[in-house]
């Protein structure tokens, strides 16, 4: 199966590369890109076709063409709301995500849909209150809009999942290539990690299996109806960190 990668840079991209990379299913991995990405080079992988994409809010006929046949779309471009304007918060977590699901549904078809999987947050709301952080409101708001674009489009099955404390200290494969954090949080990772690991494991979302979920669900896996942490506006489904821990089989072991 071809996918279509975004944020491969990243914390959760490296950890989707990675499992797509793992994956015998998945064919074709295309990566849209600003700049080259040091993990896939250094895979090899034939498979892998980083296509250049300096404007994330267009996508012309060569873009498209080079993305003929994806059946789906992992979406992990982001940045935290503190390294930006809100103004350009907005645009790279909401607009550029509606304007590639909008280009992506012309790759959709009747017996072939397209999953096209939001990588949202834990604390993401529709209805924000007067002291909601940015993220849970632009977030929020992306998700209904994602929401809207599934009903205008019926074989763009658009989706979101909602991780939480985003964990890659036990997936080694992707250690060489995620951001440099910050150094007040590599300072306080190790102390704080252990506590919600142990006391809120509801909360933690290691990259490796994370990874292996969005994967999969770009796939077209987990589809599944509401539940008590898989909310739904309209068709579109909202995965809580804690039902991709269940369906992944994370609590289980």
């Amino acid at each position: 199966m071809h996918l279509i990668l975004t944020g491969a840079t990243g914390l959760v991209g490296s950890g989707v590369l990675d499992a797509m990379i793992k994956m015998k299913d998945v064919t074709k991995i295309s990566i849209l890109s600003r700049r080259p990405v040091p993990m896939a080079e250094d895979a090899k992988d034939p498979r892998i076709n980083v296509i250049i994409h300096n404007d994330f809010a267009k996508y012309d006929k060569s873009i498209l063409d080079q993305l003929r046949g994806a059946r789906g779309c992992v979406w992990a471009l982001g940045i935290s709301q503190t390294q930006v304007s809100k103004e350009d918060y907005v645009k790279i977590t909401k607009d550029y995500a509606l304007a590639a699901g909008e280009a992506f549904s012309d790759l959709a078809r009747e017996n072939e849909p397209f999953n096209f999987v939001y990588v949202s947050g834990h604390g993401a709301t529709q209805e924000p209150g007067r002291f909601s952080a940015i993220f849970a409101r632009v977030k929020g708001e992306t998700e209904i809009a994602l929401a809207e674009l599934r009903k205008k489009h019926p074989f763009l099955h658009t989706s979101s999942a909602r991780p939480a404390v985003v964990d890659a200290s036990a997936h080694e494969a992707i250690q060489p290539y995620i951001p440099t954090r910050p150094l007040a949080y590599r300072m306080l990772a190790p102390v704080l990690l252990k506590p919600v690991q142990v006391g809120l494991p509801s909360l933690h979302s290691p990259t490796q299996p994370l990874g292996r979920f969005l994967t999969e669900m770009a796939m077209g896996k987990h589809a599944v109806g509401p539940a008590q942490d898989i909310a739904m506006i309209g068709e579109l489904p909202i995965y809580e960190n804690s039902a991709i821990r269940r369906l992944i089989g994370l609590d289980l072991k």
